[in-house]
């Protein structure tokens, strides 16, 4: 067949299978198969619906498109070529270093990739998270100036991966009606047929789940247009078109191949292919004027629509009020004034509980600051955040508390796309053992440089009768071993208080608040005035002996409520001159010069205590292998924290006596 004999669409649907196939060939790497049978729905999409502007791929107002199906990134740079956001010359080094097209989407990489996407079913549900700000930002800052759709490319992988099902619910129950989702279900994945480990009818699940399902032959292209024009219809609920496919369609003879799914095609059978297409089998990257021009046949409209928009902008920001807003909302989280509350010192203060006296307070100082629990509303001190602004979805688009339900990484993943979206300040929260099921959302938060707020109370054995498994002990030291992101584990109330600070204040990294359960006493700002600038720097001097510095003899190093306990055991140490570091942030202090961490440590003093109820091994690099580290190495028990303390050491006089038997 002759390029001649083919129509403009059918054309540009093969120039794109070309692109994947000569993509994933070069690097000797790749996924064409799903790609290739995704192919059809994302052209339709590309070509004829999806809002953006050509000039500028960061136009706030875009439509949102996320490739859950982050292995059919050749897909997605293909597109990203043809609308001129990538040189053809990145889609010649695709997986290779230094290119913008590595092996799965990378936000901040790729002009154009509206998120990280590659472990399955998160793209997904970060695109519940896209879509929900959406809702509120069109409700808070009018429709008028936020007004588009998100759609996600989902493979059968993701859809097997529990998380999305999770957020689909979700999204059902907030009746997320731009939220527009193409379930690739070509049946096919790595092992073979999806049939060896799944039996569900997903129009079914998606039925029960609130949406509205189509099903469409994934290839053909009216219906699909059909299938979107009637789900941006569907303002109530979102919608999905499960697009039934074919592995690496229009291959000249690999279709329904699940070795295609991982594997680049050899080169007979690309020849073959692109022959059967009515390409060149001789042009590798080949991109005809016909195909391109077709594909950009909008752009002049897309110009315009952008254009208006700003004008509708414009005249709304003359308006002083809707312009302070629009700038609160829009504008530099580095920037924000927030007052937070006081705390009376010498009062017993869980941190959890001063994190919430901090929420309460700044609410309604901060109107797109969104969130909420993973069921534990009252435990996480977000009930009365939620009680204040209402229930998102159920209480309408403008309400500012998410009911997560028991849906951990759900949760995490959702707080991450809210983050992908902007305009919004997002945070979720759960106890800290449960950190375990965020963890991969987490992680993906940190690649994709989201400053995500992750709010993690009952962080130690301190949370008593509900035993081992309740019990945190690892997942603090697990957190903190994730690149970019920023542990603030607070000693007392008031450093709860400046550690939220330094979270909201975060533009490109996320943030995890490890806090209490049991009380611990609140220090004195006015005692300790380098409190602000020592949790900004990560750690610092917060006690010294009567003669100064110069007469440290002995350094113990500690964290969150072990702060309150190594204070106490020092009162017992009448033979020491000791130094008390208050680290509530590793991450932050390891970030300080050499000059400040050794100003603050004494790497000189040879007595070194550090202190944490968790594991040890992280706080060998402040005391070094011949220092003391009281920490845990076990799981805990069932029982009253008071006996669990003393049972495990963490009792001023114990921690005295332990120090006394190190150093006698």
């Amino acid at each position: 067949m002759s390029q001649e004999t083919l129509s403009n669409d059918q054309l540009v649907v093969n120039t794109v299978k070309g692109l994947i196939m000569d993509g994933t060939r070069k690097a000797n790497s790749g996924h064409p198969g799903g790609a290739m049978s995704s192919a059809d729905f994302a052209t339709v999409l590309f070509k004829d619906f999806l809002n953006y502007d050509p000039q500028d791929p960061t136009w706030f107002n875009r439509d949102r498109f996320i490739l859950s199906a982050g292995h059919e990134s050749m897909l997605l740079y293909s597109l990203l070529h043809l609308q001129g956001f990538l040189p053809v010359e990145e889609l010649q080094q695709f997986r290779q270093w230094g290119s913008k097209t590595p092996g799965h989407p990378e936000k901040h990489l790729t002009p154009g990739v509206e998120a990280t996407s590659g472990p399955l079913g998160q793209g997904f549900s970060q695109s519940v998270g896209v879509a929900a700000a959406e809702a509120f930002l069109g409700e808070t800052l009018g429709s008028d100036v936020v007004d588009h759709f998100t759609y996600v490319l989902a493979s059968d992988g993701d859809i097997q991966e529990p998380v999305s099902l999770g957020s689909a619910i979700l999204a059902g129950r907030w009746g997320l009606g731009k939220l527009i989702a193409f379930y690739d279900s070509n049946k096919v994945q790595i092992a073979g047929a999806c049939s060896r480990v799944d039996c569900t009818n997903y129009a079914q699940a998606f039925e029960s789940f609130g949406w509205h399902v189509q099903e469409v032959d994934g290839h053909d292209r009216e219906a699909i247009a059909e299938a979107v024009k009637r789900a941006q219809m569907e303002v109530a609920r979102p919608s999905i078109i499960i697009g039934h496919t074919v592995m690496a369609q229009g291959t000249a003879g690999r279709e329904g191949d699940h070795e295609t799914h991982g594997s680049p095609l050899p080169p007979e059978e690309i020849a073959a292919s692109k022959t059967k297409m009515g390409l060149d089998p001789e042009q590798f990257f080949q991109v005809p004027d016909t195909a391109l021009n077709h594909f950009r046949a909008r752009f002049d409209a897309l110009g315009k629509r952008v254009e208006d928009w700003k004008a509708a902008l414009d005249a709304k920001l003359k308006d002083e009020d809707f312009a302070a807003k629009w700038n609160l909302f829009t504008g530099p989280r580095s920037g924000l004034q927030v007052e937070m509350p006081g705390f009376t010192p010498g009062e017993s203060v869980a941190t959890r509980k001063a994190w919430g006296a901090c929420l309460n307070h700044i609410m309604d100082q901060l109107p797109q600051l969104v969130g909420g629990s993973a069921d534990l509303d009252p435990s996480n001190q977000t009930a009365k955040f939620r009680d204040h602004v209402g229930c998102f979805g159920v209480d309408g688009f403008a309400a500012r508390n998410l009911s997560f339900g028991v849906r951990e990484f759900p949760m995490a993943a959702i707080v991450n796309g809210l983050a992908l979206h902007g305009g919004v300040i997002p945070f979720g929260a759960t106890f800290l053992t449960f950190s375990d099921y965020c963890r991969n959302a987490v992680r993906m938060s940190a690649l994709q440089e989201l400053p995500s707020l992750f709010v993690f109370t009952h962080d130690s054995f301190y949370l008593g009768e509900d035993g081992p498994t309740h019990q945190p002990v690892e997942h603090i030291s697990s957190l903190r071993l994730i690149p970019e992101v920023i542990d603030l584990r607070p000693a007392d109330a008031t450093e709860t208080a400046l550690c939220l600070d330094v979270a909201l204040r975060q533009e490109k990294r996320p943030s995890c608040l490890f806090l209490t359960r049991q009380g611990l006493p609140v220090l004195d700002p006015a005692e300790y005035p380098q409190m602000a600038e020592g949790v900004r720097k990560g750690g610092y001097v917060i006690q010294d002996p009567e003669g100064g510095p110069d007469a440290v003899d002995m350094v113990i190093v500690a964290t969150g409520s072990e702060v309150s306990l190594s204070m106490k055991a020092a009162k017992l140490l009448s033979g020491y001159n000791i130094r008390i570091v208050s680290i509530p942030s590793v991450t932050l202090f390891e970030e300080q010069s050499r000059e400040y961490k050794d100003a603050v440590l004494l790497p000189k003093v040879a007595r070194r205590v550090a202190v944490e109820a968790g594991r040890p091994d992280i706080w060998y690099r402040y005391v070094g292998m011949d220092g003391l580290v009281k920490g845990m190495d076990h799981f805990g028990h069932s029982a009253p924290y008071k006996k669990l303390e003393e049972e495990y050491g963490f009792t001023p006089e114990a921690l005295a006596r332990l120090i006394q038997e190190k150093y006698a």
